[in-house]
């Protein structure tokens, strides 16, 4: 299978994702794939499913929204928004990342790794927290001339 072809099966199916298709998600890993993010880093199939199914239990409506796809021989890099809502919140939250993937001759994912940025992305939105990683990047920042 072409690298373009397991790509664009890859992203048809994160960008229609349920917890009802998180199988056959993980169906286009390899057996012994490997599945990093900034709070998972796990390898096979079956701990790339649990992954999912977590993110499923831990926030309402979650989806894909790939916005970039960069295919080389037997890799690509993906641009994407992902959009949720934590549980009991009513407002939608947008991660915007990247992902490395690594294929093999079938076409199956042997490698995934995600990056972007928690403490923007996530944990400066939260209240206290969010206040602490404001006061830190004031504090860090280069000063504007």
């Amino acid at each position: 299978m072409s690298t373009q072809s397991a790509l664009d099966a890859l992203v048809d199916a994160y960008e229609r994702l349920t917890l009802d298709s998180v199988d056959a998600l993980a169906a286009r890993y390899a057996t012994e794939a490997s599945f990093k993010d900034p709070f998972n880093e796990v390898v096979g199939r079956a701990a790339i499913a649990r992954v999912f199914r977590h993110m499923f239990e831990q926030v309402d409506v979650p989806r894909f929204i790939v916005t970039g796809r960069f295919p080389a021989e037997g890799a690509a890099m993906l641009t994407w928004e992902f959009h949720l809502r934590f549980r009991g919140e009513s407002a939608e939250r947008v991660i915007r990342g990247a992902s490395h993937l690594c294929f093999d001759a079938q076409g199956l994912v042997t490698m995934h790794r995600d990056y972007w940025d928690a403490a923007e992305e996530l944990y400066a939105q939260l209240p206290v927290l969010g206040a602490l990683m404001r006061f830190l990047r004031r504090r860090l920042a280069t000063p504007q001339a």
